[in-house]
């Protein structure tokens, strides 16, 4: 019987699975982050561990958990808590769960956009304040999103889902930057490529889905929002340090960009200050993927990941090592 350990509180049927596998599960059974120090007791001897985004693993951790540890499967599907060239040379096998997350997300971020676009919170807000006396011709003028052009920083699968949306469901145009082009998807929706500049010129809204690198840290930073239109949208889905939220404060009170809807956060769970305030931004707790379809599936998907390797399979889910 191997021993796994469970990080934070997942779905049952991640669980579910790893026990009628007749493995031995060891969980923290809470909704909150397991305590660093108590991770690296508890890991001591553990065969895998199902970790989450808030879990560092790292050299110090593999110290700890000693030479049993053959994977760790990341319920995400990020994994820049991973130090990966600790992983390889460990000899351990890193997983995310990758694919199950693009509907979940790329609807959230739509979400955003039209909540940002027809300023839905602040309409909210001025409802439930007492504040709405009666129909006004000019009371929280929001803006149109048909005709209007979408820019989708980072072509992954769930910046793709989005440009989909936003082209077949809002009629938007739709211009996108990756590293590589997409001559196939230019062909799908009629999208552009275009220089992460150019976009950021000349898209109504931009939506984000890079992952973070050292590379994507701060993309979006106070020269890079100064290229924005005034009555730009900009969203953010994919990890809260791609932006600069101390700029982005600044640019919002400045009105240098119209709105901004956020669902992750450069130093999370903490805001930077004044960003909360500010009436043109729309803030979610990175909950992008929490749908009950989308969560199941990442338990599963961790949970088998788990399942395979202790039995001497070859996992679809693992993480490529450096």
């Amino acid at each position: 019987m191997s021993t796994i350990l469970v990080t934070r509180k997942i779905p049952k049927i991640g669980l579910t699975l790893l026990k009628e596998a007749g493995h031995k599960v060891k969980l923290y059974n809470k909704s909150t982050a397991m305590p660093r120090k108590a991770m690296l007791q508890a890991v001591k001897g553990c065969d895998a561990m199902l970790s989450l985004l808030t879990d560092k693993i790292d050299e110090e951790f593999f110290i700890a958990a000693g030479m049993q540890l053959k994977i760790v499967a990341n319920y995400a599907v990020g994994y820049d808590n991973f130090d990966l060239k600790a992983f390889k040379k460990r000899g351990v096998l890193a997983a995310n769960t990758p694919m199950v997350l693009n509907v979940a997300v790329a609807e959230h971020a739509i979400a955003l956009i039209m909540a940002a676009a027809k300023r839905l919170a602040e309409a909210d807000r001025f409802v439930r304040g007492g504040k709405y006396k009666g129909w006004e011709p000019e009371l929280l003028l929001g803006t149109e999103l048909a005709g209007k052009t979408l820019g989708v920083l980072g072509l992954g699968r769930i910046g793709a889902d989005v440009a989909r949306r936003a082209a077949k469901g809002l009629d938007m145009k739709v211009l996108y930057f990756d590293v590589k082009r997409n001559e196939a998807f230019e062909k799908e929706l009629g999208a552009t490529y275009a220089t992460a500049e150019e976009l950021l010129k000349n898209s109504d809204v931009v939506s984000v889905h890079v992952p973070l690198l050292p590379t994507t840290r701060h993309l979006i930073d106070a020269k890079k929002l100064k290229l924005m239109k005034k009555t730009a949208i900009l969203v953010n889905t994919s990890r809260g340090p791609v932006i600069d939220e101390k700029a982005l404060v600044a640019a919002l009170k400045a009105k240098r960009i119209a709105a901004a809807g956020l669902d992750v956060f450069e130093f999370e769970p903490k805001l930077v200050p004044g960003l909360a305030k500010l009436p043109n931004v729309t803030l979610t707790p990175h909950t992008a993927s929490a749908t009950t379809e989308a969560r199941d599936a990442m338990a599963r998907i961790a949970a088998q990941g788990i399942i395979d390797v202790l039995a001497g399979k070859t996992p679809s889910n693992l993480v490529p090592l450096p």
